[in-house]
């Protein structure tokens, strides 16, 4: 095995990651990191300017607010991701990201960001929180502001292509965090007073329906590996919302995004018979609770309407394409010149609203013949995903802002600095924080902002002495994150197929364990996404003998032991997730996952954070309830 170079890094603030989070992030500790003399470091595993959720560009943007317009509150907007998420939110977070998203708004128009506008100059919204914008430059944009922030006040410097094995721990506090270059024989030692995670959520740890050559095919980003989780929980930090996946309803196979066709087109989806479930169907929502009866209905609750449809065999769903986009035209009949070129902008908007965020669907679209003014296109569920930013939660519990706090609350959501978790300086953004969804790519931006700002408080108030690493721990922890090398060098020439060995596993091959232990024992896609109990008993003992089995893990260059460790990480947030259905006993989000032994919601018992934290000094896991408050009434 080659030899690597360490290199040592201290810094004032650490930021990990290079999405849309962290970019926000490194925007506003720019700014106060000038006016505190202190140094800040953004360390990213891609390139910035294509990296995280939103690298291949977006459509819309998906939290705005409009607090100047006057059209909603931020209460308004507390109520609706209350409501999707059947009642579990911190409406504290939820209302910090919210009264502050406008402004980044109108930074990234600053930016340079196309948002559209009427004939008036108003923003054109999607829906009620959503705008329609001309994004396949997105994330661009916004890296370069965030990288421009960074030289400009002379505080900051990125590194690129370094990926993040995990922490560095002062006791408890966190230290920093260990990584290695992808490019080169380094190993990185990043020394911070404080530490923000913004490292994205989880993709493949459910096996997905695409395969083949199109196994990579994801509707969230096939890199987001469970990074942000996996280096909190071993930090030591209280997990929540943990059981929260999100299953996103997509076009089939390319995951194509249908926000804009129900919302801007105002298209139905409906099964092989003709049949609307959202009409047919509604009677169900009445066995939800609350939950089923507010507008619009909550995003799982539509994908189980559709599901139902599925598992009684009237599938396939499709997304009436044609029939939205000529009921839009036919407002125009009476003028042939008009509609002709209405026609041919709804169109344009169609295939756009793919070219500008998910190219493989126009490309599909393209394969199979498919014009949507002419012919309908199928819809199905995705696998499940792990997110805090959209329709789902899992991630740190975190502290919320102090003013909007009361006295039932200041003792449970707040702890001193905003968006720090249960760990001393490690902070959380975007998909590393949890309880606090349907904040999307502004929000997590906006959220990255606040974070950086209290963590930047952190350091102030905290002095200025760099946590201390013991260096053998360190050695201890270098020579961990490259054993895959090791280990493959050691056993390669034991089998003439260097993928099979029967003393190491490939992290592909080890993927497709991990991903065929959570499709079939934690509600999957094969399962029709339904558990219970002797089923996520036997998932966690299987998970077991993978954990046993990943000390075992290959990799033959930097990429696979890239790859190696990015599978750990998914096999943690696969863990926590089974941990968490499995504790708690109901079904709360049907369309998400069922639990066919406890298939009802019990929101006498369970009208509460399920939470988990994993215990660095003994190995065990400790899982609890915290209470849910309501602050916006």
């Amino acid at each position: 095995m080659p030899n690597f170079e360490k290199v040592v890094v201290e810094t004032d603030l650490l930021i990990l990651g290079g999405g849309m989070a962290a970019c926000g992030a490194a925007v506003e500790a720019a700014h106060w990191a000038k006016e505190n003399g202190l140094k800040v470091t953004m360390v990213d595993k891609a390139a910035v300017d294509r990296s995280g959720a939103v690298a291949m560009g977006l459509s819309a943007i998906n939290q705005y607010v409009g607090l100047k317009d006057g059209a909603n509150t931020v209460k308004d907007y507390v109520e609706y991701v209350r409501n999707d998420l059947m009642g579990v939110t911190r409406e504290d977070l939820v209302a910090n990201i919210a009264r502050h998203v406008d402004s980044t708004v109108h930074l990234f128009e600053k930016w340079g960001l196309p948002i559209w506008k009427d004939a008036e100059g108003k923003y054109v919204h999607e829906g009620r929180w959503q705008l329609m914008i001309n994004g396949e430059s997105y994330k661009v944009i916004v890296a370069e502001a965030a990288k421009n922030a960074l030289r400009e006040s002379g505080t900051g410097e990125v590194y690129e292509r370094v990926f993040i094995v995990g922490p560095l721990m002062d006791g408890d506090r966190c230290a920093g965090a260990i990584g290695f270059s992808v490019r080169e024989n380094k190993i990185y030692i990043f020394r911070a007073k404080a530490t923000l995670v913004a490292m994205g959520g989880a993709v493949h740890v459910f096996k997905p329906r695409s395969s083949g050559e199109g196994m990579g095919r994801a509707w969230y980003p096939p890199w987001n590996s469970g990074s942000s989780a996996y280096f909190t929980m071993k930090a030591g930090a209280e997990m929540t919302c943990q059981e929260v996946r999100f299953i996103p309803v997509r076009f089939k196979d390319a995951y194509g995004p249908v926000g804009a066709w129900f919302l801007l087109f105002k298209s139905r989806a409906t099964n092989a018979m003709g049949g609307d479930y959202m009409v047919e169907r509604k009677p169900e929502l009445e066995n939800w609770g609350p939950y089923g009866r507010v507008k619009p209905v909550p995003a799982n609750l539509r994908n189980y309407l559709g599901m139902l449809d599925v598992m009684e065999g009237k599938g396939p769903i499709s997304m009436r394409t044609e029939e939205a986009l000529q009921k839009i035209a036919e407002k125009y009949k009476d003028d042939p010149a008009a509609y002709k070129k209405k026609s041919r902008e709804l169109e344009s908007e169609a295939w756009e609203d793919f070219l500008d965020m998910t190219i493989s669907q126009a490309i599909l679209w393209a394969a199979t013949d498919v014009q949507p003014e002419q012919k309908s296109s199928e819809i199905a569920a995705a696998e499940p995903y792990f997110i805090g930013s959209h329709s789902g939660a899992s991630g740190a519990w975190v502290s919320g802002p102090e003013d909007l706090q009361n006295g039932e609350t200041k003792g449970e959501y707040f702890w001193g600095y905003p968006n720090m978790s249960t760990v001393k300086g490690l902070f959380c953004a975007g998909d590393a924080s949890g309880a606090s969804s349907h904040k999307f790519s502004s929000g997590s931006c906006t959220e990255g902002r606040i974070a950086a700002k209290a963590a930047v408080k952190f350091i102030v108030d905290n002095g200025k002495t760099i946590p201390q690493v013991d260096s053998a721990v360190i050695e201890a922890q270098a020579a961990e994150a490259l054993q895959p090398l090791e280990t493959y060098e050691a056993n390669k020439d034991k089998t003439t197929d260097p993928e099979i060995n029967p003393s190491y596993i490939k992290p592909k091959l080890f993927m497709f364990r991990l991903q065929k232990i959570m499709d079939e024992y934690a509600g999957g896609v094969t399962a029709q996404f339904t558990t219970n109990k002797a089923q996520l008993e036997r998932g966690l003992e299987l998970l077991t003998f993978l954990k046993e089995d990943s000390k075992k893990l290959a990799a033959s260059n930097l990429h696979e032991l890239m790859r190696c460790w990015e599978n750990v990480h998914r096999m943690w947030q696969a863990e926590a997730h089974v941990r968490t259905v499995l504790f708690r006993e109901e079904t709360r989000w049907p369309g998400y996952y069922f639990r066919a032994d406890k298939p009802k919601m019990d929101e006498e018992k369970w009208h509460v954070f399920a939470n988990c934290r994993f215990d660095p000094a003994t190995g065990d896991w400790q899982m609890r309830t915290r209470p849910i408050h309501q602050i916006f009434h």
